[in-house]
C-alpha cells in the first residue's frame, strides 16, 4: 500500500513473541486477513492482538506513540456501552523487524464494510451511543492538537486541491471541486473541542447481526471539532438510519453539515491513494464521496455559493 512500506510475516511475529514474551512461545500466531492501512495485525492465541506499524520511523518516535495509544486505550477502556481494545504490552525490534509493536485484547465481531449494516436503525443507534460515551469523556483542558482532522475545515485545502488534481482519472472532480468550496467555509463557531474517536470508519467498527459489538483502532482519541465522529455517517450508514443517528445525537444543522465536511476530507484521499494497492479503501472513498453528494440539498447540507477564503496547507498524514 505504501512505497516504503515494512513486511511483517507469521514467522518474523513467533520469533519475536518467543524472544520476548516467553509466556506466549507456544500459542499460535495468525494473519488476519485485513485491510487497514496502519498496521499489520495478527492473532496471539484467542486472546490477544499484536500489531506492528507499516511504515518505516524513529523507533524512539515510534515507541513514543505506542504508549500514547495505549494511553488512550486506557481511557476509552469502559467509557462506553461497547467493548474497545485493552493495551497488554509493548515489545521492540527484533527477527528483522526495525520497530516497536504492541499487544492489545482481541475483540469478537467482524470488521464492518461500507454497507454491512448500512440499512440498520439499531446499528445506528449503538453507533450515537458510542459516540455520547466519548464525547461524555473530560477533555481536562486538553484541545486540539493541530495535526490532521478535527480542528478547522479550511486548513485542509492544499491536501484537498492534491487529491482534486490526482484524483481527475478516477472521480468527477469538477462537482467534487463544487462540494468542497462549500463545506471548506462552514463557521466552527464557539463549539468547544470534545473527546473524539477520530476514525470510525468501517474497518474500526465490529459488528455482528446488524449491531455494533466494538470498535477499535482507538489511539486516536482526543480532543477535536464534536463533528469529527459523525463521519460514521457516511462511511457506514444509508439515509434513514443516518437521519436516526442525526436524531439520536440531536445534532444541528452546523454540526451535521461540519461532519459532512470531515467525510469528504477523509474520502477524497483515499479513492486515489489505495486505487491499486487497496481496493476495499478506495471503493470505501468512492462509496461515501457517492452518499455525500446524493445528501446534497437535504437539511443541513450547506448551500451553493457560501463564500469561501485562501488556500492554507495540509499533509499527506491525514489519508487513512
Amino acid at each position: 500500500m505504501h512505497d516504503d512500506q515494512l513486511t511483517v510475516t507469521a514467522a518474523t511475529v513467533r520469533a519475536l513473541v518467543a524472544d520476548q514474551f516467553p509466556g506466549w512461545r507456544d500459542l499460535p500466531v495468525r494473519d488476519v486477513a485485513a485491510h487497514g492501512t496502519v498496521n499489520a495485525i495478527f492473532r496471539v492465541g484467542d486472546g490477544l492482538t499484536a500489531r506492528f506499524p507499516l511504515r518505516p520511523g524513529d523507533p524512539g518516535e515510534v515507541r513514543r506513540e505506542l504508549v500514547a495509544e495505549a494511553d488512550a486505550a486506557r481511557e476509552l477502556l469502559g467509557r462506553t456501552p461497547f467493548r474497545t481494545p485493552e493495551p497488554v504490552a509493548l515489545g521492540g525490534p527484533g527477527a528483522g523487524y526495525p520497530l516497536p509493536w504492541s499487544v492489545q485484547t482481541w475483540l469478537p465481531g467482524a470488521p464492518a464494510t461500507p454497507d454491512s449494516a448500512a440499512g440498520s436503525v439499531p446499528f445506528a443507534r449503538d453507533l450515537a451511543a458510542f459516540v455520547r460515551g466519548v464525547r461524555a469523556i473530560d477533555t481536562r483542558g486538553r484541545v486540539f492538537r493541530g495535526r490532521g482532522r478535527g480542528g478547522e475545515l479550511r486548513s485542509h485545502d492544499e491536501y484537498l486541491e492534491s487529491c482534486f488534481r490526482r484524483s481527475e482519472h478516477l472521480l468527477d472532480v469538477p462537482r467534487l471541486r463544487g462540494l468542497w468550496a462549500d463545506l471548506r467555509s462552514l463557521p466552527r463557531g464557539d463549539a468547544p473541542d470534545v473527546m473524539t474517536h477520530g476514525d470510525l470508519i468501517p474497518g474500526n467498527v465490529l459488528v455482528a447481526g446488524g449491531r455494533l459489538t466494538g470498535v477499535i483502532d482507538v489511539g486516536g482519541l482526543g480532543p477535536a471539532d464534536p463533528a469529527l465522529d459523525l463521519v460514521g455517517a457516511w462511511h457506514l450508514l444509508d439515509a434513514g438510519p443516518r437521519r436516526v443517528l442525526r436524531e439520536e445525537l440531536g445534532c444541528g444543522d452546523d454540526e451535521w453539515a461540519r461532519g459532512r465536511g470531515w467525510a469528504f476530507q477523509q474520502a477524497m484521499g483515499l479513492v486515489w491513494y489505495y486505487a491499486a494497492s487497496n481496493p476495499v479503501m478506495s471503493g470505501l472513498g468512492r462509496r461515501t464521496l457517492a452518499r455525500l453528494v446524493e445528501e446534497e440539498g437535504e437539511p443541513g447540507a450547506p448551500e451553493p455559493g457560501q463564500q469561501h477564503g485562501a488556500r492554507s496547507s495540509g499533509d499527506a498524514e491525514r489519508i487513512g
